[in-house]
C-alpha cells in the first residue's frame, strides 16, 4: 500500500492506494476506523457496484475497533451519469432524514464518479455538513473525482452546475476493484490519467507513451504507478488551489469541450472520460490553430489517445454553433467570455480568454473538423 496526502491544513486527508484493501477486512477496517464519527453511517452506491463490493465494505465496518454500535444504512442509485440529478440528491436527503441521521453521521461513497459526486454533495448539504469518505471503484474516480472535494449534480442545461467544494476525510483506493470494470469504463478512466501528463508532467506523458500497451492490459504494477502519479499530481494542484481560483483550473483541460459534448449527446450517451478524451484532442487542435501549441505535439496527444482505444471525435454530427452555445453555459464562462485550458507544451497548459472574432472562427473550425478526425482515427484502427 502507498499513502499520499492532500495538504489542506485542517482539511488535510490521506489517500491510500493498494491491492485488496477491501478484501482484507482488518486492513480496510483499520484504515477507515479513525475517520468514522458517531454510531451512524450510510453507504451510497449503485446497483452495479453494490453486489460486487458492498459486503466487503460492510465487513470492514464491522471489524474490532470500529464502533460496535455502528448502524450502517445503504442507499442505492441506478447506474449511470443520467442519474446524477437533483431528484436523486433529494431522495438521498429524504433517506437520511427518514433514518434519523444526525450531525455525527458519515456518508461513504462506494462507486464511481456519479456516486461520489452525488454522495459528497449530500454530505456537504445535510445539516450543513457531515463526515464524508470516498471509496472509489472505477479508474476515473480513483484518479480524479474522489480527490479534491468537487461535488455536484447535473442540470439539464449543464454538467455539474449545482454543487459544492467539500473535502472527504479520507480516500481508500483498492486497485483490485478495477478488474470488474468493463473495457469501455476502464478506458474512459484512462482519459483522466493521460490528462495529467499533458497538463503538469511531460515526463509522465513520456512514460505513458512508453507503457500504453501495458496500461491498456491493466498490468498491476504499471496501473498502480499510473494511479499513484495521477493522485500525486491532483493532490499537489488541489493543495495549491482548493477552490479553483487559479492553478486548479488546469485540471479542466479538455472539459469545456467534453462537457458540451456530454450535454448535447445526452448524459449517458458518452462516458465522461470519452467526452474528455475528445475534448483533449479538440483543445490541442484549437491551441495549434491559435499558434499556442506545436502541431507535432498536438498530434502526439491525439495519437496517444487513439492508441489506447479512446475516441478522438464525436460519433455523431454535432453542429459547431450548438457546441459553442453549450460552452457558453459552462461554469468557466464568465461575463460572456469563454475560458479554455490550452496546452503550450507537453506538460504545460494555461487558461485563455476566447472572445475575438478570429479566436471564435478558429474554435468553430476546430469543432467542424470532427469528420477528418474520425477518418484519421479509423485509419489507425480506432472505433469512434
Amino acid at each position: 500500500m502507498q499513502t499520499l496526502g492532500v495538504d489542506l491544513g485542517v482539511n488535510s486527508y490521506p489517500i491510500w492506494v493498494g491491492d485488496g484493501l477491501l478484501a482484507d477486512p482488518s486492513a480496510g477496517g483499520a484504515l477507515l476506523r479513525a475517520h468514522l464519527r458517531g454510531n451512524q453511517c450510510v453507504v451510497v452506491s449503485n446497483d452495479t457496484v453494490a453486489p460486487l463490493y458492498m459486503d466487503a465494505l460492510l465487513a470492514c465496518l464491522s471489524q474490532p475497533g470500529v464502533n460496535a454500535d455502528l448502524v450502517v444504512d445503504q442507499f442505492l442509485l441506478p447506474d449511470g451519469e443520467a442519474y446524477k440529478t437533483l431528484d436523486n440528491f433529494t431522495s438521498l436527503l429524504d433517506f437520511l432524514l427518514a433514518r434519523k441521521h444526525n450531525r455525527g453521521t458519515t456518508v461513504i461513497a462506494l462507486g464511481g464518479g456519479v456516486v461520489g459526486d452525488l454522495a459528497g454533495f449530500a454530505a456537504a448539504s445535510y445539516q450543513r455538513g457531515v463526515n464524508f469518505i470516498q471509496v472509489p471503484t472505477t479508474l476515473l474516480a480513483q484518479v480524479d473525482s474522489s480527490v479534491g472535494g468537487k461535488t455536484a449534480v447535473n442540470h439539464p442545461l449543464g454538467k455539474n452546475m449545482i454543487g459544492a467544494f467539500y473535502q472527504p476525510r479520507c480516500v481508500l483506493i483498492d486497485t483490485s476493484t478495477l478488474a470488474s470494470l468493463s473495457e469501455r469504463d476502464y478506458l474512459a478512466g484512462l482519459a483522466e490519467v493521460l490528462k495529467y501528463g499533458v497538463i503538469y508532467d511531460g515526463a509522465f506523458f513520456n512514460w505513458l507513451e512508453d507503457n500504453q500497451t501495458k496500461l491498456v492490459a491493466r498490468e498491476p504494477e504499471v496501473l498502480r504507478h499510473a494511479i499513484v502519479e495521477s493522485c500525486r499530481i491532483k493532490a499537489l494542484v488541489v493543495a495549491e488551489d482548493e477552490r479553483e481560483q487559479g492553478l486548479r483550473a488546469i485540471l479542466n483541460y479538455g472539459h469545456t469541450f467534453g462537457h458540451a459534448l456530454e450535454n448535447l449527446a445526452g448524459y449517458g450517451t458518452l462516458r465522461h472520460g470519452e467526452a474528455v478524451a475528445i475534448g483533449m484532442v479538440q483543445a490541442a487542435d484549437f491551441a495549434a490553430r491559435l499558434g499556442l501549441f506545436a502541431q507535432v505535439d498536438a498530434q502526439r496527444v491525439k495519437a496517444l489517445i487513439a492508441r489506447v482505444g479512446l475516441p478522438v471525435a464525436p460519433g455523431a454530427e454535432l453542429a459547431a454553433d450548438d457546441l459553442v452555445a453549450a460552452m457558453a453555459l459552462d461554469k468557466k464562462t464568465i461575463d460572456g467570455t469563454l475560458h479554455f485550458v490550452l496546452p503550450s507544451a507537453i506538460g504545460t497548459v494555461a487558461v485563455h480568454d476566447i472572445n475575438t472574432d478570429a479566436q471564435i472562427k478558429a474554435l468553430k473550425e476546430t469543432l467542424g473538423s470532427g469528420a477528418l478526425l474520425c477518418e484519421e482515427a479509423l485509419q489507425a484502427g480506432v472505433t469512434v
